[in-house]
């Protein structure tokens, strides 16, 4: 996989065109052999080309609106695109009234010159973090592929649209872990922003409390770039900081249920660390062990999506992934007085949180504590929602605190693909990409 800025330098020289890039990921996408019909629910073939045309022709003249102009992306199903209908991986949605204009974060990106490529698959509704999707298909995560394991979700088409060539880098959404999680399952990187820095109006609602908009992509300087333009700010390349005397702290609740794989990925980074000079420290996080109370009536995502789903679910119920309609439908159950509950209670919990870590540069812990599980494992569904709930819980923690978060790949060349997440500071995200960077050099190459 190529940078962005790789692609940049490229095209700026003359040595590769955008309709050459376009043509590539749609080959790529187009292969029977390959994963494309089911990493992606649409595929803009003549608006990809005509628009890489209009930026070649662009960028000979020197007009081209920004030095990522012509590189093509693709784009969650949640995503509003003027014109067409916005499904969230689901049956219920496919002939709803197309959106009348572009989601704010889709405005963006075509202004700065990027290609929509594709709308990618995910879970439905964005509502898990496996990215099993029984309407469209489950893409495959590239390792082990003819095994047929999980990509991760929710932006399960995103994340193997990148790992597979389809696209440069995707956007993705990240509630509970929906970008980090299949970044780490697909070996490639996934950003999670302080909510409030991205616009989340024109992308369909999982749990606005929560929900945000994020890049996939290779590298950490592709999510910076993104995240940059996606927040409204000029892209500019992360500087990474120096890591001798980085404070970087262990919670405990990372060993519960690691597998092997993970845990020797984990400890082998933290050797790396130790030996380029950063502090690592294991600490206790009190406040991460009262989450699952305070969310034991459904939190934020059962209440918040049934609000949005209720009437949906009264008419079309029976067209919903099981599986996904019983997690909405946890939500009826809470009261107003639940609901309010829970706000001051995450108040309280991230002002403590804040207190405990204010000498801590940034949390870390493993993206997933297990491998990729084959799809096959999940058929049952006590299954289904015990691994769901292992797989979310590191990721969950970021969004609950209003925290930023990225997820690097730690693995060595062959092994099973692992995350390795940091949790920076809430509007910490400039601070965290300086620190990501530095350790993105220092880990092995993924497979």
């Amino acid at each position: 996989m190529r940078t962005i800025e790789e692609h940049a330098q490229a095209l700026a020289a003359g040595h590769t065109s955008s309709r050459a890039l376009v043509e590539q990921c749609l080959a790529r996408i187009a292969d029977p052999s390959g994963e494309g019909s089911r990493a992606f629910i649409k595929v803009h073939v003549e608006s990809a080309r005509a628009m890489a045309d209009a930026m070649d022709n662009l960028r000979r003249v020197g007009r081209v609106p920004s030095r990522y102009a012509g590189i093509p992306v693709s784009l969650k199903d949640l995503f509003d695109v003027a014109g067409e209908p916005t499904p969230a991986g689901s049956r219920v949605l496919a002939d709803a009234i197309p959106a009348a204009e572009h989601a704010p974060v889709v405005q963006r990106m075509l202004a700065a010159g990027f290609v929509p490529i594709g709308r990618t698959n995910m879970t439905e509704f964005a509502f898990s973090g496996l990215g099993i999707n029984p309407h469209y298909g489950t893409p495959r995560s590239p390792w082990d592929r003819a095994a047929g394991r999980i990509p991760g979700g929710s932006s399960s088409g995103t994340a193997v649209s990148v790992s597979d060539g389809m696209a440069v880098a995707g956007l993705g959404t990240d509630t509970g872990g929906s970008c980090r999680i299949p970044a780490a399952f697909c070996g490639i990187v996934g950003y999670k922003p302080t909510a409030r820095r991205v616009p989340i109006a024109g992308v369909l609602p999982l749990a606005p409390s929560l929900d945000s908009v994020g890049p996939l992509a290779p590298s950490v300087s592709c999510c910076a770039i993104i995240d940059a333009v996606l927040a409204g700010e000029a892209p500019t390349l992360p500087v990474s900081c120096s890591p001798n005397g980085l404070r970087l702290a262990v919670p405990n609740v990372v060993p519960d249920g690691m597998d092997g794989t993970v845990a020797g990925a984990f400890e082998r980074v933290l050797t790396t660390l130790s030996h380029a000079g950063v502090q690592v420290s294991h600490i206790a996080v009190p406040e991460f062990a009262e989450v699952s109370a305070v969310n034991a009536k459904g939190g934020f995502a059962a209440s918040e999506a049934y609000a949005w789903h209720r009437a949906l679910l009264a008419e079309n119920g029976d067209v919903y992934d099981p599986r996904i309609r019983v997690r909405i439908q946890r939500g009826e159950r809470m009261s107003a007085t639940d609901y309010i509950e829970l706000i001051a209670a995450r108040s309280k919990l991230i002002a403590a949180l804040d207190a405990r870590t204010r000498d801590v540069d940034a949390l870390i812990m493993p993206t997933v504590p297990i491998i990729p599980p084959r799809i096959a494992e999940l058929e049952n569904e006590r299954d289904y929602n015990r691994i769901n709930m292992h797989i979310l819980r590191n990721t969950t923690l970021a969004n609950f605190f209003d925290r930023c978060s990225i997820s690097l790949p730690c693995h060595g060349a062959g092994e099973a693909p692992v995350g390795f997440m940091l949790v920076g500071e809430t509007l910490g995200d400039a601070r965290l990409f300086s620190m990501a960077a530095a350790i993105e050099s220092m880990l092995q190459p993924n497979a």
